[in-house]
This record gives C-alpha cells, sequence and structure tokens, in this order.
C-alpha cells in the first residue's frame, strides 16, 4: 500500500466562521490554527497547504481567563536603544482588538514556508459583521460541550 500525498490541485478548501465570544482567546486560537493548517482533513499532507478559510467575529469582546486582561502584555521594539514598548490586553483591545486573536494564532502555526499564506486566510472582524457572506461559511461553536 502507497502513501498518499496531497497535490496542491487536489485541496479544497472550505469557510468557517467563530464567534470569539464564547471561548477563551487560547482555545479558540488552537481550532484556528487546525482549520488553517489542514490537519483535520483525511488528505493532509505536510508540505501541501490544505488548509481552509476561517472568519473570526466578535473580537472586540474575546475571553481571557485568570488575571491575563492585567497580567499579559505585549511587546514591542522602536529600534531604539531602551526602546521597549509593552501593553496590557485591556490597552491592546481598545487599540485593536483583532490584532489579540492574530498574534495568538500566529504563535500556533507552525514556523515554515507555508505560515505566511495560512494566515493570509485568516479574517478577524471586530464586530458581529463581515463580508464574507457569499461564501456561505460554516459556523463553528464554540460553546463548551459543543463540538
Amino acid at each position: 500500500m502507497k502513501t498518499y500525498s496531497a497535490k496542491p490541485t487536489e485541496v479544497t478548501r472550505k469557510w468557517y466562521v467563530i464567534d470569539a465570544s464564547e471561548a477563551p482567546v487560547g482555545r479558540i486560537a488552537t481550532r484556528i490554527a487546525t482549520l488553517l493548517t489542514g490537519k483535520g482533513k483525511p488528505m493532509f499532507t505536510s508540505h501541501i497547504d490544505c488548509g481552509d478559510y476561517v472568519v473570526v467575529i466578535n473580537a472586540d469582546q474575546t475571553v481571557f481567563t485568570g488575571a491575563k486582561e492585567e497580567d499579559k502584555k505585549y511587546y514591542r521594539h522602536t529600534g531604539y536603544p531602551g526602546g521597549i514598548k509593552d501593553r496590557t490586553v485591556r490597552q491592546q483591545r481598545e487599540l485593536d482588538s483583532t490584532s489579540l486573536i492574530e498574534k495568538a494564532v500566529y504563535g500556533m502555526v507552525p514556523v515554515n514556508k507555508l505560515r505566511s499564506e495560512r494566515m493570509k486566510r485568516l479574517k478577524v472582524y471586530a464586530g458581529s459583521e463581515h463580508n464574507h457572506a457569499a461564501q456561505t461559511p460554516e459556523a463553528i461553536s464554540m460553546k463548551k460541550g459543543a463540538k
């Protein structure tokens, strides 16, 4: 029996919608990373991008457990000596709530040549409205106990 290897022409991509207000950011990010990489598909091949499109809504209502709202920091550097800057989750949410999900997913997608193409298929929106209705995305519930 031969091992199956997917070809780029055989890949079919589906669209999914996930509501970010239903579960903590880490749980949502792991599910999104799995969908973007295509690991849940039987045709998964590690060197071929078999993943799907993911639309995330309600990014401004993301949930963090524990004291992460004030304790977790997002760092950046200005490029000058001593130029490290930090923001808490609350400050980052006020500035750009979509980046909370994008950064969490970016850290969970495998680090290889396919990473940037996978991240391009992630669409994050702060509110409940998105402009991908024409693709008829399938809703995925992230509530506890739902599959």
